[in-house]
């Protein structure tokens, strides 16, 4: 054999060991070529009567990652093509037989006659774990970062090389349609009590428990191919059986508002698969692989949640002339809810943590809180006292200014008030070294406005981090008219320490994400004074695609915070900047009825204590006008919540705020959840292509008014037949 990506040695025993490391790749991925090793691999260990059976291991830290989805991306390129060249019904066949190789080569191996057990440490995660899934027996390590899981609905996808069908033959049904559903990875005694892994055991002992197995006389042969094998929920139509289907259809409309193909075809993969033996389960899930594979919400969660994602936190945007930093300290200044976060999350990465306010009672509270969710997760068994204890060590909360002096970076995070934030940078700077960055975390004041308080400018940079810190993915990262490029360096190798995703915008007020997102709040306002019933503007709002509706999200970031938000743009742009139907909303609520939202338990919504939430009744009472819910068009009104937000996304790009067509698409999906399912803000516009947009803007604009016009960048597109990817393309001049 030769064999460029795997070792392949026997021992004394008979037993094979494959040991999966590739030469140039820091983790192992499954590419074209790696699956024909494997094949060449399953083939020798069948011919040769002397190899009782084969373990599978990996040369590195980790088992692999999965597969590299580029080689999926060729799949698609080369239909294209065929489909120009040689037409739909021999393009049809080729993109199926070429989508399903890596699942015949699963079942290949799973019924070769010999025993193949998987010995997994680190992350073993989509098309390595449905690998795991087809050898015969599971070993994993008791490493802390030891992973297992089936990620791929989160990128559009489904596991189908095998994994839904095997899933769904190894767990109860409704248990099985959970985890696929989910995409979640699960630590190892999860995983071996839902029944997916055999056996957990020291890393240094994962193979030879694996050999063990295979020497004790472990049968080549997987429990669905055995005679007397049942469904572990029985029979599909059955009266178990009907007892989880219909739960499970209401459940996936519920979840997903009908916007994700990949989970739907999983809920045909198993409720078809569990009907049917194996090697039909098979080809029916390869068939439904091969639809979702092609479709455009695949294509665009593909591009935007894992190749500009990834691209992202590789540092893309990262200036190539400043060499890499090492951040050992960080000040955080402000240890308010949101300064002690950031340190939360600094301190989490190992990196040691100055926590300062005014006095040390402050400083003490702030730091109180990385305790709290360190409990938290201590209860839940994510982690043990004594990284809590470890994680706390690391942070010094104190009053003392002159603690700042061997810091790398400074974080500014008090009140959003310009005097506030030029007093603390003043005195910061007094005990800051020369060579360290000093960054703000705001979330509407210009960066450009706030270095003025600092005699270094181009060392200062913006760093807007999102509530809550620990569970938002995403950074701004905001240039100031002088910010250089150390700073911005620093500021992305930072956000890469603590395990976030950068975008890098220019400075404006609001930036981008603050502006996209207030534009879909604003709509919810408008709507409920318009006359649209509550439930329905949260609801079409979650069909459309969001996470939360409008109203509910208003409540997370806190009426009063809307109120002055409004506010704040009146006294800066003028009066002309507010719409008065939305400022009257938020007058009604914060104002006269002191509804600040889920902080003091009343928006509008309600927050009882030990009940879920509930819209306001008294919101009725400040609509003059009740439309017919019957009367309305639910298509529009999921329209006008993300037009609204693209069209600002475009306005971005058209002020060179956003310069990078991924950010923006990343930014909107981490930052604020627009509809993940179209790939963000510019895949929506460019999905329905550009002239089509602007269309629907001027159709809106002609019914609701101006703010639905489109930006004259997306006008300019239309007319020339433009994409966003196509004409902002990475590395590519406007």
């Amino acid at each position: 054999m030769n064999l460029q990506n795997f070792k392949f040695e026997t021992d004394s025993d008979g037993v094979a060991l494959l040991t999966w490391d590739m030469r140039d790749r820091s983790m192992n991925v499954i590419t074209l070529e790696v699956m024909a090793e494997l094949e060449q691999v399953v083939d020798a260990v069948v011919a040769d009567a002397a190899i009782k059976g084969c373990v599978i291991a990996s040369g590195k830290e980790s088992f692999s990652g999965g597969a590299d989805l580029t080689m999926l991306e060729g799949f698609s390129r080369q239909f294209a093509q065929m489909l120009k060249t040689d037409g739909e019904e021999k393009a049809n066949q080729a993109f199926f037989d070429g989508s399903r190789k890596l699942s015949q080569l699963y079942r290949k191996l799973e019924t070769c006659g010999k025993p193949f057990a998987a010995a997994i440490n680190g992350v073993c995660l989509g098309g390595a774990f449905e690998l795991a899934l087809a050898c015969h027996y599971r070993v994993v390590s008791d490493n802390e970062k030891t992973r297992v899981g089936l990620p791929e609905v989160k990128i559009g996808l489904f596991p189908g090389a095998g994994g839904t069908t095997r899933v769904s033959r190894l767990m109860q049904t409704g248990d099985a349609l959970q985890m696929l559903f989910k995409g979640d990875q699960m630590r190892p005694q999860q995983a071996k009590t839902m029944g997916l892994v055999h056996e957990i055991a020291p890393v240094a002992d994962i193979v030879a428990k694996a050999k063990a197995w295979i020497v004790a006389g472990g049968k080549g042969v997987a429990p669905w191919d055995a005679k007397d094998w049942r469904p572990p929920s029985g029979r599909v139509y059955s009266p178990a059986g009907m007892m989880t289907w219909p739960a499970a259809n209401a459940i996936y409309r519920r979840e997903t508002m009908d916007n994700y193909p990949a989970v739907k075809a999983i809920l045909h993969c198993v409720y078809e698969g569990l009907q049917l033996p194996m090697d039909l389960a098979l080809r029916v899930e390869s068939r439904w692989f091969a639809k979702i594979l092609r479709s455009k919400e695949a294509a665009a969660m593909i591009r935007s949640l894992f190749v500009s994602m990834g691209d992202l936190n590789k540092g893309a945007r990262r200036p190539k002339n400043v060499p890499p930093s090492k951040i050992k300290k960080v000040g955080v200044l402000g240890a308010g809810f949101m300064g002690a976060s950031i340190g939360y999350v600094t301190a989490g990465a190992g990196v040691e943590v100055v926590l300062i306010d005014r006095d040390q009672a402050a400083a003490d509270k702030g730091k109180q809180l990385s305790h709290k969710l360190m409990t938290e997760q201590i209860n839940r068994g994510r982690a043990r006292t004594a990284d809590r204890d470890a994680l706390l060590a690391r942070i010094t909360a104190t009053p003392d200014y002159a603690a700042l002096a061997d810091c790398d970076l400074i974080v500014e995070a008090v009140f959003e008030d310009r005097a506030v934030k030029a007093d603390v940078t003043k005195k910061a700077e007094a005990f800051m070294r020369s060579d360290a960055i000093f960054a703000s975390n705001t979330s509407t004041l210009p960066i450009t406005s706030l270095a003025e308080n600092f005699s270094r400018q181009d060392d200062f940079i913006g760093i807007h981090f999102f509530s809550p810190v620990e569970r938002m993915m995403l950074v701004e990262v905001i240039l100031g008219k002088k910010t250089g490029d150390r700073a911005l360096a620093m500021a992305l190798d930072f956000v890469r320490a603590i395990r976030k995703t950068p975008i890098v915008v220019n400075d404006t007020r609001g930036f981008y994400a603050n502006r996209c997102v207030l534009n879909y709040i604003r709509e919810g306002h408008i709507m409920l004074d318009e006359g649209v019933p509550p439930a329905m503007i949260e609801t079409t709002a979650r069909m459309a695609g969001m996470p939360v509706g409008p109203l509910s999200l208003n409540d997370e970031v806190g009426v009063d915070l809307g109120w002055k938000i409004v506010q704040a743009t009146k006294n800066d742009l003028g009066a002309a900047a507010v719409d008065p139907r939305e400022e009257r909303i938020l007058d009604a609520l914060y104002n006269k009825n002191q509804r600040m939202g889920r902080k003091n338990g009343k928006g509008f919504y309600d927050y009882p204590e030990k009940a879920p939430k509930k819209l306001w009744p008294g919101l009725a009472d400040l609509q003059s006008v009740k439309l017919d819910p019957d009367t309305l068009d639910v298509e529009e009104l999921k329209q006008r919540f993300l037009t609204t937000q693209a069209n600002e996304a475009a306005r971005t790009v058209e002020e060179g705020v956003v310069t990078d067509p991924r950010e923006a698409d990343v930014g909107s999906i981490l930052g604020f959840g627009f509809a993940p399912c179209t790939g963000g803000t510019l895949s929506y516009i460019d999905g329905m292509g550009a002239k089509a947009f602007v269309a629907q803007c001027e159709r809106l604009a002609a019914k609701y008014g101006p703010r639905f016009t489109p930006c004259k960048l997306v006008v300019e597109m239309a007319e020339k037949g433009e994409t966003f990817y196509g004409r902002f393309a990475p590395g590519k001049a406007a």
